[in-house]
């Protein structure tokens, strides 16, 4: 890629240019610290100046916690380290420059899947593209998520490219990449699936091939060795320390002790499918009151169950917190529901919420009302959502018809891999979110340069 950089030069100056323009007006414009930046902030600083991971409980004691895992705490502890504390600017500017070696690395991901020409549309399409740039100003894990995601998928076609004379530096970069991900986020551990999915569909045509077969073995293992690792070193970790094994983190970072109303959240599951209820249903609880006009008429099956889930969200507003007996009723509740309508339960509702995640106007961070669909916001903001609106589908139908109809893209069953397993495991949350499909963006931009990758 080095090479290739400089024999295009001016073109990737220029681009760059606008890349950083792009992604510096969202960091001076709208930044965003969230509920769970303070969270990673406060292990950072714990970690820092304490020596300890964990949340300042009362009377400024510090407890042992796992609700995260260590790798954006770890990252903002660095930077906080160096440029002092809670400078959120310099981890916005930071992560400027990782979304911009981003760009890099998904053009070098099309130059190595397609063509050179294909490298060049990448990688204006991955520089132009405000949803990867507006996270560069949010204290979250996205930029370092999507980072490293391309950056392991690049190595492994590294790897695949020279299967039987590569040697194993490729996975063992690919599977640092890997961990990388995971330290950031539980859900990273889908692109090592994805991999070895990948890997396994390989291994299966190769059966008759020993000498190759050996090597796909060979690779996956260093591979997941490599990934996994580090996981080690942190459930021991957690288990000397919380004397609890885990591997990754809680579900629903929750502490060790802390309640978790499953029965609310399984009821919640029998007809959430949108980001809107997310944001003014779910994550109230606890502590905001609830309003019941805000749910949609398939929260309900038929007017008495109406009546009594009215009665179960006024029992919680009382209290703004959801006891364990009132978690009950919530959980009875979703099993009467779930046995009538499995179908809806198990596959309509699942379906939907991916497509949501995959098709709704990506400005949770912006200004846009989250119901910007009623046209009741200012102008200009309804101009803005149905505008993002328009172009997200213009990234996928392009990475559609990329793939249908565009130049061949070589290994191309990787990063399908990981959009269909990643997209299968969003549609078992409750919580849908947008933010979570960003994650395949390098492989959707990929596929969308095919269009114009023909012979350079």
């Amino acid at each position: 890629m080095r090479n290739f950089v400089r024999q295009n030069l001016r073109f990737f100056l220029s681009v760059s240019v606008a890349a950083l323009a792009l992604r510096l007006f969202f960091v001076l414009k709208f930044p965003h610290v969230t509920a769970d930046s303070t969270l990673y902030a406060e292990l950072a600083k714990n970690w820092l100046l304490h020596g300890a991971y964990g949340i300042t409980a009362d009377e400024n004691v510090i407890s042992p916690s796992f609700v995260r895992l260590p790798g954006y705490p770890g990252f903002l502890a660095l930077v906080f380290a160096i440029f002092g504390l809670d400078n959120y600017r310099a981890v916005f500017f930071l992560q400027v420059l990782v979304d911009l070696g981003t760009c890099f690395v998904v053009a070098d991901l099309a130059r190595r899947c397609i063509s050179d020409r294909a490298a060049k549309a990448a990688f204006v399409i991955a520089a132009l593209c405000p949803f990867l740039a507006l996270y560069t100003a949010a204290a979250l894990t996205e930029t370092l998520e999507i980072f490293f995601t391309a950056l392991a998928m690049d190595f492994a076609i590294v790897g695949l490219s020279n299967l039987e004379g590569g040697g194993l530096r490729p996975w063992l970069n690919s599977g640092a990449c890997v961990a990388a991900c995971i330290l950031l986020r539980p859900d990273g551990g889908i692109l090592l699936a994805a991999i070895g999915v990948y890997l396994g569909l390989l291994l299966f045509r190769a059966r008759r091939t020993g000498r190759q077969a050996i090597f796909i073995v060979r690779s996956g293992i260093v591979l997941a060795c490599c990934a996994l690792a580090p996981l080690v070193v942190w459930g021991l970790r957690n288990y000397h320390t919380l004397h609890r094994l885990e591997f990754l983190a809680p579900r629903y970072a929750n502490e060790l002790e802390e309640f978790v109303p499953m029965g609310f959240n399984r009821w919640t599951k029998t007809w959430i499918a949108d980001y809107v209820s997310t944001e003014e249903i779910y994550w109230n609880v606890p502590g905001e009151k609830i309003d019941p006009g805000n749910l949609p008429s398939r929260a309900f099956d038929s007017e008495q169950q109406r009546v009594e889930t009215i009665a179960l969200l006024d029992e919680y507003n009382l209290a703004l917190h959801v006891t364990p007996e009132l978690d009950a009723r919530f959980s009875a509740l979703a099993r009467e529901r779930i046995r009538s309508h499995p179908l809806r339960y198990y596959a309509w509702l699942p379906v939907v919420r991916i497509a949501d995640m995959w098709l709704r106007p990506r400005t949770e961070l912006l200004p846009p009302d989250s119901r910007w669909y009623e046209f009741d916001d200012d102008t200009r903001w309804i101009v803005l959502a149905v505008g993002f609106g328009v172009l997200n589908l213009l990234y996928i139908l392009a990475a559609t018809a990329g793939l249908l109809r565009g130049s061949p893209i070589a290994w191309v069953g990787l990063g399908l891999s990981y959009i269909v397993l990643r997209s299968l495991f969003l549609g078992t949350l409750e919580n849908p979110e947008t933010r979570y499909t960003l994650e395949c963006f390098p492989a959707v931009i990929v596929m969308a340069s095919a269009l114009l990758g023909g012979d350079d």
